[in-house]
């Protein structure tokens, strides 16, 4: 018989397939019935592929019986549109100043496209994702950050009873971050806050943030300087110290926040890489940077004990 082991019509020999998912059985073990929120967004919501094999990951950790929940923003989608309706964006400290006219623009793209792309990915798999805005069943509870970036806001409080509504009925929650106040004033809060906020209010295991970079650099202009690993209270200190800046600096203080709320941990991986979620989640290296609380291991952080404290 000739020897095929070294040949196979695929990308990969069949014990090389085999060798695969024998590394992943352990994961799938401890994940098992547990919570993974992922924001998505970056580049990989932009690209037609990235975000079909996105839709497959989360797929494939439903099937496997992890109870994963979709948190998107839509930045560059809003102003996209804003760009086609001649709508001018104002932008101040990095957030886009939202008037009654940029806000209902916030909720058609963000509530009628994006979260509707993103279910229809999934969906694509089975009838398994249900699209949600923070305004539905009281999920999202805002108030205004600051009265001149008008109708920005901050989470107040989060009631996750729909979302384990959902996850109970053993579908695929997909949450727009649009939020209300007490009156029904409807905000636009940044995505990151409001997955790191629900996290903490669902108990998550995980939460993981897809970024358009490898993870935290300890020097941005050396690429190979990537933190594999670092303590909730370090990460404050990078962020005080300014080796932590711009755009990283919101997805930095989301991770420090879910942990703080008791997400055992926070992923920041690189969203441009093909089902990053998967190798973040189920393989021995990880290829992004995680936020751990302090007094935890990274030992700690796989078996799910605590360090003794002194």
């Amino acid at each position: 018989l000739a020897d095929t082991s070294s040949s196979y019509d695929g990308d990969y020999a069949p014990e090389q397939r085999a060798r695969v998912l024998i590394e992943t059985l352990p994961y799938i073990q401890r994940f098992a019935g547990k919570v993974v929120v992922v924001k998505f967004g970056g580049h990989a919501m932009a690209d037609g592929d990235l975000a079909a094999r996105f839709a497959q990951d989360i797929v494939l950790m439903h099937s496997v019986g992890i109870r994963p929940v979709v948190v998107h923003g839509g930045g560059p989608q809003i102003g996209a549109l804003m760009e086609r309706l001649g709508i001018e964006s104002e932008f101040r400290d990095g957030l886009r100043v939202t008037d009654a006219e940029t806000l209902d623009v916030a909720r058609m793209v963000l509530v009628g496209k994006v979260n509707r792309d993103i279910v229809s990915d999934i969906n694509i798999h089975g009838p398994l994702a249900v699209g949600l805005s923070g305004e539905d069943a009281g999920l999202i509870t805002a108030s205004a950050r600051n009265p001149e970036l008008g109708y920005v806001g901050d989470v107040e409080a989060v009631n996750p009873a729909i979302v384990e509504r959902l996850l109970a009925e053993n579908l695929i929650p997909v949450v727009s971050t649009i939020g209300t106040d007490p009156t029904g004033q409807a905000y636009n809060i940044n995505a990151d806050t409001v997955a790191a906020a629900l996290a903490g209010a669902l108990g998550a295991e995980r939460i993981l943030y897809l970024t358009d970079v490898g993870g935290l650099l300890a020097d941005i202009s050396d690429a190979e300087s990537r933190i594999s690993s670092l303590h909730a209270a370090a990460l404050q200190g990078l962020i005080a110290n300014g080796t932590v800046s711009g755009g990283m600096i919101p997805k930095a203080q989301a991770c420090i926040d879910a942990v703080s709320a008791g997400v055992a941990s926070a992923h920041m991986v690189d969203g441009r890489v093909p089902h990053v979620v998967l190798l973040e989640l189920f393989t021995d290296a990880g290829i992004g940077t995680m936020v751990r609380p302090a007094g935890l291991t990274d030992g700690d952080i796989e078996s799910g004990a605590e360090e003794d404290q002194p």
